[in-house]
């Protein structure tokens, strides 16, 4: 939930202290082979003690009985292309949230974009514009369902500082990707292979699989002077009954519950305003709003996996919660001038 706005005249936290200096040459454009061959830097938050290592590693730091909670979310293919009729003008459009089996939420990037114009999909179906969201933003109502023909005529949406091509459009999906609905990917997971996952299965480390599709206002910095003034998007979870109880268990049994991304955090914790009796969480389908700033108690997470976030977000806010408000841009400045690659493809760190 936000926070209240109203700041007290004592408090310090403000946006800017969550900024800092990233020489261009650090973004990550494309990601690393294989996938778990990215670096590690593992923060102990006990003793502030910092190792270096690689993903594929990770299972030295992971003991038996701890549970990973995977965000299994699959990003839309939903960058188009298509061009206005009759004129032929090239436009692209970015779809967002499916409002129904016809319409769609939609950036697009084009001039003469109003209500009542037609266009056609390069390589698929013709569609009009239903409505002006305001901004960029449209409603898109396509001839017929879409959502079952993506991945012909679709392309996987980049993030904005990622300025390469990717060759494989399913280096930007997770290895256990299922329900198609998000409009970024959960780069935490990026790191995975099947092998690892099998390797730490047998080293009796467990998984839950919860879901956050993501959206495109992950990337938005926060603009106010106080992170507290701070609208944060909302965003569809969904923590089943499955995932609740191994969650309960593990914590009943005293072993570790490490989210897999900024998303998994989310869902875990906003699952824990749901908890009946002892347990920690309760099964919940539906939008949150958690906002997740430094002062922030957490319920359920006991260990994060994550990429390095860009300055000002509301992601590195949330890790900035878990690490130590007055820790977390030490220890990326070190991690800068060790040469680690930041945001979607770039590395990974483990904070335990």
């Amino acid at each position: 939930m936000n926070p209240e706005a109203n700041i007290d005249s004592q408090t310090t936290m403000k946006t800017s202290d969550f900024d800092y200096e990233l020489p261009k040459g650090f973004i990550a454009q494309e990601p690393v082979e294989p996938r778990d061959a990215s670096r590690l830097l593992v923060y102990f938050r006990d003793s502030g003690e910092i190792q270096h290592a690689y993903f594929k590693d990770l299972g030295q730091f992971l003991q038996h009985g701890d549970l990973l909670a995977l965000n299994k979310t699959r990003v839309i293919p939903g960058r188009l292309y298509a061009r206005k009729v009759p004129s032929g003008g090239r436009i692209e459009v970015l779809l967002l949230n499916q409002r129904d089996s016809l319409c769609w939420e939609a950036l697009v990037g084009g001039k003469g974009l109003t209500p009542g114009k037609t266009l056609k999909v390069e390589d698929g179906p013709q569609a009009v514009v239903a409505a002006d969201l305001g901004g960029s933003r449209r409603l898109i109502r396509f001839e017929r369902p879409i959502e079952a023909d993506l991945d012909s005529f679709g392309h996987v949406p980049l993030p904005p500082y990622i300025h390469s091509p990717l060759a494989d459009q399913q280096r930007y999906q997770t290895v256990y990707a299922v329900p198609t609905g998000s409009a970024a990917a959960p780069t935490a997971g990026l790191h995975f292979t099947p092998e690892l996952l099998e390797n730490l299965r047998d080293q009796g480390v467990k998984s839950c699989e919860i879901t956050l599709h993501i959206g495109l206002d992950t990337f938005a910095p926060v603009t106010e002077e106080y992170p507290q003034q701070h609208l944060i998007h909302t965003e569809w979870c969904q923590v089943d009954e499955i995932a609740a109880a191994q969650v309960n268990e593990t914590h009943r049994k005293g072993n570790r519950i490490i989210a897999v991304g900024t998303t998994s955090v989310r869902a875990l914790e906003n699952a824990a305003r749901f908890a009946l009796g002892q347990d920690i969480i309760g099964s919940y389908t539906g939008v949150t709003d958690l906002f997740i700033l430094p002062g922030y108690s957490f319920q359920v997470v006991d260990a994060l996996i994550t990429n390095f976030h860009l300055p000002r977000s509301t992601l590195i806010m949330l890790v900035s919660a878990f690490t130590g408000w007055d820790r977390i841009l030490e220890v990326y400045r070190l991690a800068i001038r060790e040469g680690y690659r930041f945001y979607s493809f770039g590395d990974a760190m483990l904070i335990i």
